[in-house]
């Protein structure tokens, strides 16, 4: 399993350092179109960009700390350094906002004629084709390998194609009728949503940090799983708890078996039930504890198949 981590770890950042690359392209496509025009609409685009190319060279960086192996002082690994790229691409998000504020108040109170218009959209629409083709990429491909930090950037990527083509359609407008102010409006938009944008990144981000429970679907599917294991050896499941780290998912409960079973039997059963666990659940790390009947009478808990829902603590 650390291998296939690994292996997961090197293929996200081979993902990312294209997007790292491809997003420096059109930043570089986008500031040209922002002089060329000088529409603040077109800086507000061009601002999102550089937010791009940060947040994908720190998600390169954040996946490079995950590849490596779980150590001495992080024996559960290193998976979790994708969230801080997360978290960071959402403060920078904010940042872009104000900055695009306060140049688009500017504007707002003395509206200015735009120039090149026509040249400037051309190379914001090439600029945003790319934008999109890498938005699909980064999705997929943060979807397949599990990765927080390549899936939030391709959430980014995805507003900001939605934002340019708003931008088209305002400076556009603002082209055809000659109201200027149109483009410092349209600004303060851009700056709204990019926001609406960051926030979202940043909540997603902190509920895996924290360690947040799998959605409730997925946890009733785990039991479920577990549950087709119950009999005369296998008698309750309790105390299942689960989160999700990165790539990793982490499930552990209680297992009530008969009291007369063996060690090697129970041990067989449990390597049983990982090996199904995993493979509905990919990532998977699975910790159970094992209890004999006798035990959970003692304890007070009711032994004996159940079909109520399962006792889940996040």
């Amino acid at each position: 399993m650390g291998e296939h981590a690994t292996g997961r770890s090197r293929n996200a950042a081979r993902v990312a350092l294209v997007a790292l690359l491809l997003g420096t392209a059109v930043l570089l496509i986008k500031v040209v179109a922002w002089l060329w025009t000088g529409s603040v609409a077109l800086f507000s685009d061009a601002m999102e960009s550089i937010v791009n190319v940060v947040a994908s060279g720190a998600a390169l960086v954040a996946l490079r700390i995950a590849e490596k192996p779980p150590d001495e002082n992080h024996p559960f690994g290193h998976a979790k350094a994708e969230y801080f790229s997360a978290v960071l691409e959402g403060v920078l998000i904010a940042a872009a906002a104000v900055a695009i504020g306060i140049e688009a108040f500017g504007k707002l109170l003395d509206p200015e004629p735009l120039t090149r218009v026509g040249a400037g959209l051309a190379l914001s629409f090439v600029a945003t084709a790319v934008n999109g083709s890498l938005a699909v990429y980064l999705t997929r491909n943060g979807r397949a390998l599990r990765s927080p930090a390549l899936e939030a950037d391709g959430k980014h990527l995805w507003a900001d194609v939605w934002t340019s083509g708003g931008v088209w359609v305002g400076v556009g407008a603002a082209w055809a009728t000659g109201w200027w102010i149109l483009d410092p409006i349209l600004a303060l938009v851009v700056a709204g949503n990019v926001v609406r944008t960051g926030w979202l990144v940043v909540v997603d981000s902190v509920g895996g940090l924290m360690d947040e429970a799998l959605p409730p679907d997925e946890v009733q599917h785990v039991h479920n799983v577990v549950r087709a294991h119950l009999g005369e050896t296998a008698i309750e499941v309790h105390d299942l708890r689960t989160r999700r780290s990165a790539a990793h998912t982490f499930i552990e409960f209680h297992l009530v078996v008969a009291g007369d079973m063996t060690v090697r039997d129970s041990h067989d059963l449990c390597d049983r039930l990982e090996r199904e666990l995993v493979d509905e659940v990919p990532g998977a790390r699975i910790q159970i504890h094992v209890e004999p009947e006798r035990e959970a009478q003692n304890l007070g808990r009711v032994v004996g198949p159940t079909h109520s829902p399962p006792d889940v603590r996040s």
